[in-house]
């Protein structure tokens, strides 16, 4: 007795006889997951009866749902705060900066505004009097804009001074903040503004304001012992006229200036070596890195030439000015408020930006990304200010500038967003239609996409109404990349759709397109939705922001790919049952013969010809409306012909009977063309078949999966070295646009003042008064850092703590000497010195409410002890005395005590108890010393200074002090420090969620680990290929990398499900899941590229390089890995079927029954015993009415010579017949 052939050898479509056959049964021990699986694909197939059913109302609904989420856009909030948007959440940064917020205040202490100026001809020397003269030209035409520069400036430590008119007069000339080489020459002074005036004199200003000479000629008029005490502490001098002028020849070059009378240019270099001064020399000193860049010296150390120079204008906070001109007539009239303050600092600040930079272009119009210029007045002046020769080039910034830029990367681009929509309305409508008007779905494409971008505007909408804020990643790309996730499952139902086996009815279309495609969907859906929210496990709020509000977008296309769309798939499948056109739905198609393919009829005896183990019989019969009885008959010719199958390169394994019969019906001899509307050679070309009968057969054979092997293996070896060359970091010139005058500015600082202002927080908890000696060991382990910038050994380090002592010990000086000259005695102090009688004062105090005073205590005890520390028992009531009789001194250390110390006026002169009592300050809770830090250039170096000022920190918390680094570089970058541990924490947990997601709906562990595999070299590939771009790592790449493994799911799962639920060998389970998913596959990677494409547009080089290179590449990287490398490993390593034919041995498989009277047989040979043949017949019929319902229809092929009745009359019992009811005509 024959046996049957193994499995792998029968065709796919094999049915043998029904009495040969059992039961489709699971193979192996896979009952439970086929039962579960099919349990689902049952409710799927429920719900779409369903939607079918209710098609109009569900769309009405899902539209009305989606368009009401959609409105919550309006309340959407953009979120532009550096600090909101980077630092980690819960971090201990973020906890340091709430604790710096609580103390100071949400308010910075001032706000900063740079000026860089460089030669246009690299590697030009700039310390010469013409540069310096040209970088005084550009800040004074830049800074008379607007308001005054002196009405906004930054003044620091203005003394309190009881004399009314010195006040005054102090009040209008005290100088702002200005850090400039120019202080190094008498030209600094005329960035200084404000006069005032005294009878008798010209206006008094900076440029001839000599304060020695001043206070000599007011010294008979009032009593200014103590101001003139201060001006020495502080050095003052005679300010600026005593110092050297740029370009002696000035007639206003004062006589007291060093080369006024040689009339000899000064030497530049030399006169900035070692820095220079404000107008206080002891507090006010500008460091040489400040100020220059790329500077060069001799072997001796002597400064020799510079690259750059810089100038850096501090402005009052919006506070500061509020309370500054709060009342005052200038503003008494236009509601003077904080925020209008605030709106004045801004306005000042970009007019600054625009009329530098117009200076630094020589005059030449210019142009801004930003803010166009809002004074003409202002580009008068810089275009009158420069030559246009000029070899020099003026670099702006400024606080503003930076919340600019972060306000236009936020900002949505309509003509970006509505051209990608466009692109991807036109591509899934040009995709889907075809000449075949029954079968074209360009409407449904138009639909798709439009639903899908309704989706995302409605996920949107609904992360506004959650409270999630927008940014930049959520304005620039999200829109984007939704649309062509989403888009990619419009293609796949659109697919199957079309794909419905022959014979289903009309009313299961949609039921049995969501069962076949339904868990594929959900599948790709919940793994995106998965990667999304293991992505907001990165701790940046920007990017935490981002991937929830992806995640959310990702899940309303899912709602509305499995709700809505089938319910437009219904609507269109009720068009082209109506005969009507494809997107021009209101016209009736002309297509109105069609070609109904009936199922394989179960074959009779015949001879089938030797050597062909697969044969197809056409039948063709017309139907006949006839007139008398107004029924149609349908006739079957009296002849019918074997025809064998095309030629497949995958021999019997991949021919399928249940394709279309188009190609078939050409055959036939004797026909006559009719105009009709039939398809071009051309366009019966698609994806599907260029799948079948060219990419299977070639990369399923031995040796092309030996090269795919070796070529992916060979690709993630070369990206595993890639990844070692991936860089930490992100640079604020990869973020502003290139060409731009930001990011020129930027570039100019990165390479020539890379400092950065930091502080060393102390905080409460612990005793200041006896932690001294910790808190200066803290400040040397700090200073000694490499990144630190050193103070000039000829000054004390610039700390409250060294100031406060130094004062002390000054006071304690003027004491002994005066103590010593009689002046100042036990009971009075009047006839000593200013300084003597605060420390007589400060000697007295016990720190005893009941006996707060001990005159005893004069001469036995000291302010400092021998160690240098201050007494415990008056630390305190010390810090009241020296803040409020040093304001410069206090200034100069940015202590910004909290809570501050109370104020208290010191009058030598009074020695009354309650003058004697100096009330203590409260035990501090806040305090810092401030830092510069120099060279950080990589992202390496910054995290080299903050893992040592970390450490330096734990050492002093070690002796009870507790303290924490503040400042840009920990608030920004310490995010580097803990970023890869992030980064493969999320992606190992993804791919364990990925594992898991795909085990459960796929029910086969085995698939499931063989996706996980490819998504873990799709991971590794996209880091190393990042590695070779140049494109660093930061919160940005790491949410894209962590993002990628569920994006890349989308372009594995549908192979992988395809292999799975195909019976046969691996081989062909993995040619038949190329055949279903190449099209849809390649569609949604094509779609992703196009929401993609737009992204390319963009101003911004960052969201090219880090959003558009990246997942351009991560979608060619899935589209390789899931249509070449998984099949080749399915048919390697795949899982068996889940299902196999069983057949029994039996005679009755190799004897036919017995053939009907009449009918058409054909039958197996005898010399065929051992083997299996596939005979079977397609009966097609050809109708000029409308087709039946659920019929699966084709262009009709041409009509016969031959005429149906005399055929009828002539053939007998051997012709087939069916009657029905003639459709009405007219």
């Amino acid at each position: 007795m024959a046996r049957p052939p193994p499995l792998q050898e029968l065709p796919p479509g094999y049915t043998p006889p029904a009495r040969a056959t059992s039961p489709q049964i699971p193979a192996g021990s896979l009952k439970a997951p086929l039962w579960l699986r099919a349990y689902f694909q049952g409710l799927l197939f429920s719900l779409g009866c369903g939607i079918q059913r209710h098609c109009g109302k569900v769309l009405f609904l899902g539209l009305l749902a989606f368009g009401a989420l959609a409105l919550g856009l309006r309340v959407a909030i953009v979120e532009t705060d550096l600090e909101q948007l980077w630092v980690e959440v819960g971090s201990r940064v973020s906890q340091e900066l709430h604790y710096t917020k609580e103390k100071l205040g949400e308010e910075a202490a001032y706000t900063s505004q740079m000026l860089i100026q460089t030669p246009r001809q690299e590697g030009e020397n700039v310390l010469t009097p013409e540069a310096l003269g040209l970088h005084l030209q550009a800040a004074l035409t830049a800074s008379k804009v607007s308001w005054d520069l002196n009405k906004i400036c930054y003044k620091s430590g203005i003394p309190l001074i009881e004399n009314g008119m010195i006040e005054r007069m102090i009040e209008k000339l005290f100088p702002c903040v200005i850090l400039t080489p120019l202080d190094c020459f008498w030209e600094g002074a005329k960035l200084q503004g404000g006069s005032a005036y005294l009878p008798g004199r010209p206006d008094i200003q900076w440029t001839n304001l000599d304060p020695e000479q001043l206070l000599e000629e007011l010294g008979p008029f009032a009593s200014l012992e103590g101001f003139r005490e201060l001006l020495d502490k502080a050095q003052v001098g005679q300010a600026y006229v005593g110092r050297p002028c740029l370009h002696p020849d000035d007639l206003h070059c004062p006589p007291s200036a060093p080369n006024h009378h040689s009339k000899q240019a000064p030497n530049v270099a030399q006169e900035l070596s070692g820095g220079c001064h404000g107008f206080s020399h002891k507090f006010m000193h500008w460091q040489e890195e400040l100020l220059l860049g790329g500077m060069a010296r001799d072997p001796q150390g002597q400064l020799l030439r510079a690259e750059a120079l810089q100038s850096t204008f501090l402005l009052m906070s919006p506070r500061q000015l509020y309370e500054h001109f709060r009342g005052d007539y200038q503003t008494h009239d236009i509601g003077w408020s904080e925020e209008q303050a605030g709106t004045v600092l801004q306005a000042w600040q970009r007019r600054f930006v625009q009329v530098s930079v117009r200076m630094g272009k020589g005059g030449a119009r210019g142009c801004s990304l930003l803010l166009p210029l809002r004074s003409t007045l202002s580009l008068q002046l810089a275009q009158e200010a420069l030559p246009q020769n000029s070899s020099q080039q003026i670099h702006a910034f400024s606080s503003t500038t930076l919340d600019d830029i972060l306000h236009a990367f936020s900002e949505v681009s309509a003509a970006r967003v509505v051209g990608g929509y466009l692109l991807m309305l036109a591509y899934a409508c040009v995709t889907m239609l075809r000449w075949d008007c029954a079968q074209s779905q360009g409407a449904v494409g138009l639909a798709g996409v439009l639903l899908v971008a309704l989706a995302v505007a409605s996920g949107l909408g609904l992360c506004a109404l959650l409270g999630i804020a927008f940014n930049a990643a959520t304005t620039q790309v999200l829109p984007f990349l939704a649309l062509g996730i989403g888009v990619d499952d419009i293609f796949l139902l659109a697919h199957a759709f079309t794909e419905a086996p022959p014979g289903t009815p009309l009313q299961e279309r949609t039921g049995e397109c969501l069962q076949r495609t339904g868990t594929s969907v959900a599948l790709t859906s919940i793994s995106h939705m998965v990667a999304f929210f293991m992505a907001a496990l990165v701790p940046i709020p920007a990017l935490r922001a981002f991937s929830l509000q992806a995640a959310i977008v990702v899940g309303c296309n899912f709602a509305a790919v499995m709700l809505v769309f089938p319910a437009v798939l219904s609507l269109d499948l009720h068009r082209r049952h109506c005969q009507r056109l494809d997107v021009l739905c209101c016209f009736s198609s002309p297509c109105s013969a069609r070609v109904i393919q009936i199922l394989p009829q179960e074959l009779g005896d015949g001879t089938v010809p030797v050597g062909i183990a697969h044969l197809t019989a056409t039948v063709q019969a017309f139907a006949h409306c006839e007139a008398g009885s107004q029924h149609v008959v349908t006739i079957l010719p009296p002849r019918a012909r074997l025809v064998p199958p095309p030629s497949d390169p995958l021999g019997s394994e991949l021919f399928s009977p249940g394709g279309s019969t188009r190609d078939l019906l050409g055959q036939e001899e004797g026909t006559r063309q009719k105009a009709t509307c039939s398809s071009l050679p051309c366009a019966r070309w698609n994806l599907a078949h260029f799948a079948r009968s060219q990419f299977a057969p070639l990369l399923l054979q031995s040796h092309s999966k030996a090269i795919v092997l070796v070529l992916f293996g060979a690709l993630l070896g070369l990206s595993l070295y890639g990844a070692t060359l991936v860089q930490d970091g992100l640079a604020l010139t990869d973020v502003v646009p290139r060409g731009t005058k930001e990011h020129a500015f930027l570039s100019a600082q990165l390479r020539y003042f890379s400092l950065y202002e930091v502080a060393l927080v102390t905080q409460g908890g612990f005793d200041y008064a006896h932690s001294q000696r910790a808190l200066f060991d803290l400040h040397q382990r700090f200073s000694s850092l490499k990144a630190v910038l050193p103070t000039p050994a000829t000054q004390a380090p610039r700390t409250w703590l060294h100031y406060y002592r130094n004062w002390l010990l000054g006071i304690q000086a003027a004491f002994d000497q005066d103590w010593a000259s009689g002046r100042i005695s036990r009971h009075s102090c009047r006839n000593g010195s200013e300084d003597g009688a605060l420390a007589y004062k400060l000697l007295l105090q016990t720190g005893d409410a009941q006996e707060p005073l001990d005159f005893s205590q004069l001469t036995t005890r000291k302010l400092v002890d021998k160690e240098g520390l201050i007494a415990p028992e008056l630390f305190y009531v010390g810090l009241t005395m020296w803040v409020s009789s040093d304001p410069l001194g206090l200034a100069a250390s940015q202590a910004n005590f909290y809570p501050p110390p109370p104020e208290w006026l010191h009058d030598k002169y009074d020695t009354t108890g309650e003058n004697l009592r100096i009330p203590a300050a409260q035990p501090l809770e806040f305090a810092q010393f401030p830092f510069l830090l120099r060279g950080l250039q990589k992202t390496a170096d910054f995290v080299e200074a903050i893992e040592g000022a970390r450490a330096a920190c734990a050492e002093a918390g070690q002796a009870g002090v507790r303290a924490y680094p503040s400042g840009s570089p920990f608030l920004f970058w310490e995010q580097y420090l803990g970023l890869r541990r992030y980064f493969l924490l999320a992606i190992c947990i993804l791919l364990v969620c990925t594992f898991l997601v795909c085990a459960l709906l796929l029910l086969n562990p085995w698939t499931a680990g063989l996706i996980v595999l490819v998504l873990a070299m799709m991971t590794v590939e996209l880091f190393g290929i990042m590695g070779f771009l140049g494109i660093k790592l930061s919160a940005i790449p790491v949410v894209i990398l962590v993002a990628s493994v569920g994006i890349g799911v989308e372009f594995t799962v549908h192979v992988a499900l395809g292999f799975l639920t195909t019976q046969g060998s691996r081989n062909l389970r993995a040619a038949h899941a190329l055949e279903r998913t190449f099209a849809p596959v390649t569609d949604g990677a094509v779609s992703t590229l196009l929401g993609l494409l737009m992204l390319a547009g963009s101003n911004f080089d960052f969201i090219i390089r880090y959003f558009f290179v990246v997942l351009t590449v991560l979608t060619l990287l899935g589209l390789l890995h899931g249509l070449v490398l998984l099949p080749v490993l399915l048919s390697i390593l795949g899982p068996p079927p889940e299902v196999v034919q069983m057949y029994k041995e039996s005679p009755e498989v190799l004897s036919p029954p017995a053939p009907r009277e009449g009918g058409l047989r054909w039958g197996l040979p005898p010399t065929l015993p051992q083997s299996f043949a596939r005979v079977t017949t397609s009966m097609t019929v050809a109708l000029h009415p409308p087709p039946l319902p659920g019929a699966y229809i084709h262009p009709a092929s041409d009509e016969p010579t031959w005429s149906p009745v005399a055929t009828s009359a002539a053939s007998g019992s051997s012709n087939l017949s069916s009657r029905g009811p003639c459709p009405a005509t007219g």
